[in-house]
């Protein structure tokens, strides 16, 4: 038999927080409600935050007027001014 090693989606490493014990006590009465672990209700509290910012950051929605006009201005960007006419006239730091 060959053995089977996880990948490195599949390990598990830990985070070590410090927290107040009213806090921690608050976190342990919610799990308890939810039937679920202090680790389990962490865990997923802290992803399911984790991808609502995340998403905040990359997703938004738009009624089709706004969409049209969303990407009329992104098929027509204005004409660069003159500051970044001048930064692209630089010479990099890396080629000096």
């Amino acid at each position: 038999m060959v053995a089977e090693r996880l990948s490195a989606a599949d390990t598990k490493g830990s985070i070590n927080l410090r927290i107040e014990t009213n806090t921690r006590q608050l976190i342990d009465d919610a799990a308890a409600v939810l039937g679920k672990t202090r680790t389990e209700f962490m865990v997923e509290s802290a992803r399911q935050q984790a991808i609502d910012v995340l998403l905040d950051q990359r997703l938004f929605a738009l009624d089709s007027d706004r969409y049209d006009a969303f990407v009329r201005a992104l098929d027509s960007p204005p004409a660069p001014g003159p500051k970044l006419q001048s930064l692209l006239r630089r010479v990099p730091a890396w080629k000096k």
